[in-house]
């Protein structure tokens, strides 16, 4: 599959780039990608969720009514969950939601992503963008000269860290910037629209093309 290369104005440079089958043209693993992305919400859990037994909650432990002869049933503490203000019974404890996933399991979601949104159509390549400061305002004129800029969500990857075009890109919520290595399963079957810049292709057929 061949791609046309734009320049930063939406203007067709007439240079193509072809898209490697080893990375693009796989069959596509839905299992695996829904493992990886089931992994990464688990991993922003914080799991900090807490609630009180009984034997946490402040109250007296004085037995409120003898044993037999009420008519209800027997009742010890006033700390028992069935009281108001007792504690609570099987609530939430803090806990860990991690969960380990393999290295090469993760590599085919990956790529069984970038497959999937190729195979959608869904993949534009631009040439490098190189800015001086930081200025969301130029950015914005880039996303509008790619006609990017119709509220879908986009993810742009660049060869290597970008301070400038992170900071400019910072404050825009539907635009995510990430290098090759950074991408993962989730955020890449969450956007609309990969921008891929052109040492962004090159960083990414160079870190897949090399087998773990």
């Amino acid at each position: 599959m061949e791609l046309a290369v734009y320049n930063l104005k939406g203007e067709d440079t007439g240079r193509k780039v072809t898209l490697s089958d080893a990375i693009f043209g796989l069959e596509v693993n839905e299992h695996v990608m829904y493992l990886d992305v089931k992994q990464y919400l688990a991993n922003q859990r914080q799991g900090t969720h807490k609630s009180k037994q009984r034997n946490e909650v402040h109250g007296t432990t004085k037995k409120l009514k003898k044993q037999k002869g009420t008519g209800g049933a027997r009742a010890g503490s006033m700390k028992s969950g069935v009281f108001v203000g007792g504690g609570r019974m099987f609530g939430p404890q803090p806990r860990d939601y991690s969960f380990k996933l393999n290295k090469k399991t993760k590599r085919v979601a990956r790529l069984s992503a970038l497959s999937s949104l190729a195979k959608d159509g869904k993949i534009s390549v631009v040439e490098n963008i190189a800015m001086t400061a930081p200025r969301t305002k130029d950015f914005v004129a880039i996303l509008d000269g790619l006609k990017l800029t119709n509220g879908k969500k986009t993810m742009l990857v660049t060869g290597e860290v970008n301070k400038n075009v992170i900071l400019s890109a910072r404050n825009l919520q539907k635009v995510k910037v990430s290098t090759p290595i950074g991408l993962n399963t989730h955020d890449l079957l969450n956007t609309d629209t990969l921008l891929i810049s052109e040492d962004g292709m090159a960083s990414l057929v160079e870190l897949y093309s090399t087998a773990e």
